[in-house]
């Protein structure tokens, strides 16, 4: 590995932990506004609209811009926001800020691999990025759980370090050739060139199901990281710090699935882990059986080693594809706006049987059959297209 990759990854680490830390800062803060409980996954719906809505620009700028450029004008604008709470704005309106933030960053971040390694590394190198942000996010869930249950300002000033902190290391992140330009700046353009790059990497066959899954994979994350933390509630009599312990086992589970996919996993063996998700969704109904601290943490942690086995390889493949048919920081901001469609209409299926009252273990239930109806459907309409006779 280039040490360029090494800034990178620091750079990746420290950002995504200000991100995790915020996310529970913000919830410690819904609370001690005595904000509905349904409020909790509609500030994780005004984190990610900004994907949905700039998608069609920031791979476009991604690609025409250096990357490590602009990764620190998008950290900047993530200080902004977290500055922006210390302020007073509210929760809600300054995640929301954030969130433009993390939709500028994304395409940047993982289109620049594609650009400073070979192909033969890109497994590797995902399986390091995603271990590092793993770790962040377990590192995050603790220092957030912790600080948001003492003094949650004090966190943001905390988190607001960081992001500064990221920021230093994107400035030093090598500067690469800049791998397409801008034919045109119009709105209108964009548009229509990120919609040219959707509909190639949906008619690419491995494209299609690399999307599918990690549509799959980060809607059900986000939503799961929400259910463990009421899960736990009411479960295990869990305050907010040991609730966020909690959530921060299945992390744990996903950076040990990270290590074992990139060590076995190839690149053009990518598809062979689609079992593994319908197998997650088995253990996410266990949930329901589970009344001891011990037994949910084993648990949590293997549906995350699984998560992190399935989804590293097929990231992987869907940047490798992505770069070859359209672009690096097109076929991310692609991923990401069917990532985040996913994690919208799957927290907001969440927030309205949140709103309903309907029980946890109903929503858990619905929840992992879902995983396994939806895993069990792309396993099976891949390898009918793979197998088929020409």
């Amino acid at each position: 590995m280039q040490s360029g990759f090494y800034i990178i990854l620091i750079a990746q680490f420290l950002s995504a932990l200000a991100d995790n830390a915020l996310l529970f800062a913000a919830i410690a803060l819904l609370a001690e506004m005595h904000a509905p409980n349904w409020h909790t996954p509609l500030l994780q719906q005004f984190f990610v609209i900004s994907y949905i809505v700039l998608a069609p620009f920031v791979g476009s700028i991604a690609d025409a811009f250096p990357k490590g450029s602009v990764m620190f004008a998008s950290n900047s604008i993530k200080v902004v926001g977290c500055i922006s709470m210390i302020f007073g704005l509210p929760p809600l309106y300054a995640y929301g800020i954030v969130g433009i933030g993390a939709a500028t960053y994304s395409p940047a971040k993982y289109g620049i691999l594609t650009e400073l390694l070979p192909s033969h590394l890109l497994v590797k190198a995902n399986g390091w990025m995603e271990g590092s942000t793993v770790t962040a996010i377990i590192a995050g869930a603790i220092i957030g759980g912790k600080l948001a249950s003492t003094n949650p300002h004090f966190a943001l000033y905390v988190i607001t370090v960081l992001y500064i902190g990221a920021a230093i290391f994107n400035y030093f992140i090598p500067k690469m050739p800049i791998e397409l330009k801008l034919e045109s700046k119009s709105a209108f353009y964009m548009v229509k060139d990120f919609w040219h790059a959707f509909v190639s990497l949906w008619k690419d066959p491995l494209g299609q199901v690399s999307l599918a899954v990690t549509t799959l994979f980060w809607g059900a994350g986000a939503t799961l990281r929400l259910v463990v933390l009421a899960w736990a509630a009411l479960a295990l009599n869990f305050d907010i710090e040991a609730s966020t312990q909690l959530v921060a086992t299945v992390a744990v589970g996903i950076a040990v699935g990270s290590v074992i996919a990139s060590k076995y996993i190839k690149l053009e063996e990518s598809t062979k882990v689609l079992p593994a998700g319908i197998l997650m969704g088995v253990l996410v109904i266990a949930m329901v059986f589970v009344t001891h601290w011990a037994v949910a943490a084993v648990l949590l942690f293997f549906i995350g080693v699984l998560s992190g086995y399935f989804v590293v390889p097929l990231n992987a493949l869907l940047q490798h594809q992505g770069h070859h048919l359209i672009g690096a920081g097109h076929s991310i901001a692609v991923q990401n706006f069917n990532e985040h469609i996913g994690i919208l209409v799957m927290l907001g299926c969440y927030l309205l049987m949140d709103k309903a009252n309907m029980p946890m273990n109903y929503i858990i239930i619905a929840f992992g059959t879902f995983i396994i109806l939806s895993m069990g459907l792309i396993n099976k309409v891949y390898h009918k297209k793979i197998y088929a006779p020409k």
